[in-house]
């Protein structure tokens, strides 16, 4: 069978909706989301928690992980239950300014 579209395996891009990643990620920025990326201590990861998917930074300690937004008015979120982690953020970009642009990676 030939499918279309993207590998599983390839980045892609997405658009940030929301304030809860502020200030490293405001609402209209670009990221490039890289799913073989292995999502470590600290890493922006694009995740499935929680009926809910969401741009979080990723905190892990022993066994316990978090899922932290930047925001202080959000809560970080212990995942306590099965989460899948869809890929790790390895640049930003702000449409119309290239100078803004950072890569993680």
């Amino acid at each position: 069978m030939n499918q279309t579209g993207c590998s599983a395996a390839e980045p892609y891009a997405l658009r940030v909706i929301g304030d809860s990643m502020e200030p490293e990620f405001h609402d209209g920025h670009i990221i490039i989301v890289d799913p073989g990326m292995p999502a470590v201590d600290g890493a922006f990861v694009v995740v499935d928690y929680d009926d809910d998917t969401t741009l979080r930074q990723i905190t892990i300690d022993g066994v316990r992980r978090h899922l932290k937004p930047l925001n202080d008015d959000y809560e970080t979120v212990e995942i306590t239950g099965h989460c899948h982690i869809h890929g790790v953020v390895v640049q930003r970009a702000t449409p119309g300014r290239r100078r803004d642009s950072k890569h993680y990676y």
